[in-house]
């Protein structure tokens, strides 16, 4: 068995291991809504929430929200528009500003997430991190464990054939 350096190095890796938890669930959750139907990167659905909760917003302060920076915003709104499931405005008090809303295919597939495989994804978190307890490097182990034993996407209800392959 190979040795996991990352995790050898406690807390010096600590970014590294939170970057391959998020990753990791955010494959599944890819793999789940592509189950649903829907070929969409896992990252992508925060900014569609996001968009749907408080939009329409600009770069700027979708940017603001999700607490990453702006061209990584621009790429994402890119992808979604390029889906049909965006589309972009000029505000009315600056037609400097763009701002994003959802179009009515946006907010179907969105209306379609939340009552179909948010609430899954929610309780497959919740189960992976039922029952932590002890010091933080030991939490992130346990996390991480949990997601090899059995991946987020089989826990929300996905082919475990699928998971397994990828």
């Amino acid at each position: 068995m190979t040795k996991d350096i990352v995790r050898s190095y406690g807390y010096l890796t600590l970014g590294s291991r939170f970057k391959r938890i998020g990753e990791r669930m955010q494959a599944d959750v890819q793999k789940l809504t592509a189950a649903h139907g829907f070929e969409l990167h896992g990252a992508l659905w925060t900014i569609l929430g996001v968009i749907e909760r408080d939009g329409p917003l600009s770069v700027g302060e979708l940017a603001q929200n999700l607490g990453i920076a702006q061209p990584g915003v621009t790429r994402s709104l890119a992808q979604l528009e390029e889906r049909g499931l965006i589309k972009p405005h000029r505000s009315d008090k600056d037609q400097r500003v763009k701002r994003v809303g959802l179009t009515a295919q946006g907010r179907k597939v969105v209306d379609h997430a939340k009552r179909e495989i948010w609430p899954l994804v929610e309780h497959a978190v919740a189960e992976i991190c039922e029952g932590l307890d002890g010091p933080l490097l030991e939490q992130l182990g346990a996390i991480e464990e949990a997601l090899t034993s059995k991946p987020l996407y089989r826990r929300a209800g996905g082919d475990s054939s699928d998971a397994e392959s990828a």
